[in-house]
């Protein structure tokens, strides 16, 4: 399945057996449940990041660590989720937070997952309607398994059998400011491509044909191959335009606010392109 969907698809899709799932969210603001309440597509479950698609935050788990199996497959049911339902997700903020959504239920085995391309704002231009209604969901009965996508954890970083691809703003990259974990850097031979490179000035995806190019100048069509960022959901985002294009990335769940957890790992601060 594509991981992709256009509004005007989705568009000819409803209203039928489709779960629609509001994750808007954006990072150091807690207004996505308001958000959604001021209008989002009609039926559509809000979302919570921080509850529903992260775990409890320990010592070594970066700042938004997996959920546990079994809350999420409580969380999948809440949303109305059944074995055979077709689930589109979407957000207000170019896929950013959408693609955490679609990974982790990717990586819980369900496989009928889209992501809204250009979210609520390309629902807008299409003419889709928007309600200010909470839907009322009736629970579902969908049985999740776990394991699915490929990760990376802290000690298998060293020996990845491909790139291992940074996805924070290049500023970040290199160590200049680093307005959120509390070391600046990135993994050293880590190379970076900033999440928000999938996307054109519409926050839209670029084609398939154009990520692949962009994807296997990095290297990163070799298998083996990672994503990580602060704290793993604009990681998700990179491996889904990477799937978007045919190629399958890992993901490093913890990411860099877990990785600068650890005082033995090593930081790099310069740019390191020009070693591969």
């Amino acid at each position: 399945m594509n991981p992709l969907i256009s509004a005007q698809e989705l568009k000819a899709l409803l209203p039928g057996e489709c779960v629609l799932l509001d994750v808007r969210w954006v990072l150091g603001r807690d207004d996505g449940a308001q958000e959604y309440a001021l209008g989002h597509l009609p039926g559509a479950v809000f979302v919570d990041m921080e509850r529903e698609l992260s775990g409890a935050v320990g010592e070594h788990t970066g700042r938004h660590p997996l959920p546990l199996p079994a809350d999420f497959e409580a969380a999948a049911r809440r949303w109305g989720i059944n074995p055979q339902s077709h689930v589109v997700v979407y957000d207000d903020s170019g896929a950013l937070a959408a693609a955490r959504a679609w990974w982790l239920l990717r990586h819980a085995g369900f496989e009928q997952v889209q992501v809204l391309d250009g979210g609520l704002e390309a629902w807008r231009q299409a003419a889709g309607p928007i309600s200010t209604q909470a839907p009322e969901v009736s629970p579902g009965t969908v049985s999740l398994s776990w394991g699915r996508m490929p990760v990376v954890d802290f000690d298998e970083l060293e020996s990845l059998g491909g790139v291992l691809i940074d996805s924070r703003a290049t500023v970040r990259y290199l160590g200049i400011t680093e307005p959120v974990d509390p070391v600046a850097g990135h993994i050293p031979g880590a190379l970076n491509r900033p999440t928000t490179d999938n996307l054109d000035e519409q926050a839209r995806f670029y084609g398939p044909e154009a990520l692949r190019a962009a994807f296997e100048k990095l290297g990163a069509q070799q298998p083996g191959s990672a994503a990580y960022c602060g704290s793993g959901i604009t990681a998700a985002h990179q491996v889904l335009a990477a799937a978007s294009a045919g190629i399958e990335l890992g993901l490093y769940p913890g990411s860099w606010s877990e990785y600068c957890s650890y005082p033995q790992a090593p930081i790099a601060t310069s740019d390191e392109k020009h070693r591969h």
